[in-house]
């Protein structure tokens, strides 16, 4: 008998990781495949983390963050939401993606299922099967030829059963660019209460929106609600290589927290936290700078797709992705392996965004559009040569 969980055995290779392998540190290569921008993280940010090295901060701290950081979490939460938010319910365990498997190792186990709004970043949906729990998509409808994204609620409600643990969404949308309303939102923790399931709440791009904001769920839920909200500094501030985000779960599970923080990673990196404090102080011009850097971008993926005929999308409302639908294209994969070797543009396919063989994902192709300028116009140019 094999030592290895077969659940770990017949994990999917990631799409955007089977790509990416393909030109990876290439200088010739211009990479739209991830999600991050070509702009560095700014210098007073990295300046705080270089005092907090400077002043040795370099040994283990609070499992569940530092203080500082997660009042500042809390102030910041509630300034965004205008509903106060108890700072017992913040654990900076690491990098968000930790968070998401955190809330997710609370509420599922083997056997269960989680019910997903999809198109879906893959690490999620992966990483429910990592824990033997089976994903459950439930996919957005339109998204090409100037349609909108929209969710369908009797869908969803219809997809939960007696073994779902938990509903997971994604707002602003990683790779749509869609935005739940609070109606919506309203709609499903009522639902939500009523079965006994938790909502697992991506909120990365809550900063990076264009023409309405992004609710969140910590303006609805209660202190114990089945709730967790996961957030990052990744995006906003540009702070993809350091691997810090935080997450808001019930109050009852303040305990646990610190617990299932220690498990995972024993806490996110001390100096990197510190650099993480000084851009939720100091840091409100830039995310300005950030969403407007995005807006210019989508402005001029929105100009581009005006002069094809192939090409269109449902132009996204937040977060800083093109989400690209492509007629008469049938095989996402092979499309962007062609983009690398013809014109050297490393794109994301639509087929990692949902379950294997997707038919309506494999329509698309994902782009990061919070670029430069010329940068993102010379990449468009060169995809249009291959259409």
């Amino acid at each position: 008998m094999a030592a290895i969980r077969e659940t770990i055995l017949k994990l999917e290779r990631n799409g955007i990781a089977a790509v990416s392998q393909r030109g990876l540190g290439r200088r010739d290569i211009i990479p739209l495949w991830f999600g991050e921008s070509d702009v560095v993280t700014p210098e007073f940010i990295r300046a705080g983390a270089k005092k907090a090295l400077d002043d040795g901060r370099t040994f283990y701290t609070f499992a569940r963050g530092i203080t500082e950081l997660r009042e500042a979490i809390a102030a910041w939460t509630t300034k965004q939401t205008g509903r106060v938010l108890d700072v017992e319910r913040v654990t900076v365990p690491g990098a968000a993606m930790m968070g998401v498997q955190i809330a997710l190792q609370c509420v599922c186990e083997a056997g269960d299922n989680v019910v997903i709004v999809s198109p879906m970043w893959p690490n999620i949906f992966q990483a429910v099967r990592g824990l033997g729990a089976e994903p459950r998509f439930v996919r957005l409808k339109g998204g090409s030829g100037d349609q909108p994204w929209v969710l369908d609620l009797d869908q969803l409600f219809a997809a939960c059963d007696r073994r779902t643990k938990a509903i997971f969404f994604a707002s602003p949308s990683n790779p749509t660019g869609w935005i739940m309303r609070e109606e919506e939102q309203r709609a499903v923790l009522d639902f939500a209460r009523k079965r006994g399931i938790a909502i697992i709440s991506d909120e990365v791009y809550t900063p990076i929106v264009f023409d309405v904001a992004a609710p969140s769920f910590a303006a609805l839920a209660d202190d114990d609600d089945d709730v967790f909200i996961v957030n990052s500094f990744s995006k906003a501030w540009a702070m993809t290589g350091w691997r810090v985000g935080w997450l808001v779960h019930p109050l009852k599970l303040r305990v646990q927290m610190a617990e299932m923080s220690a498990y995972n990673n024993t806490g996110a990196t001390t100096f990197a936290q510190h650099g993480a404090l000084t851009a939720l102080r100091d840091g409100d011009e830039f995310v300005a700078f950030m969403r407007e850097m995005s807006r210019k971008g989508r402005d001029i993926v929105q100009s581009f797709l005006q002069t094809q005929n192939r090409m269109s999308w449902s132009k996204p409302e937040g977060a800083f992705y093109g989400f690209i639908a492509i007629d008469g294209m049938t095989d996402s994969m092979a499309f962007a392996k062609r983009l690398i070797e013809e014109v050297k543009v490393g794109v994301a396919p639509g087929c990692a965004f949902g379950p294997a063989g997707d038919a309506d994902n494999d329509r698309f192709i994902r782009i990061c559009f919070a670029q430069s300028a010329a940068l993102l116009e010379e990449a468009l140019g060169r995809i249009a040569k291959v259409l």
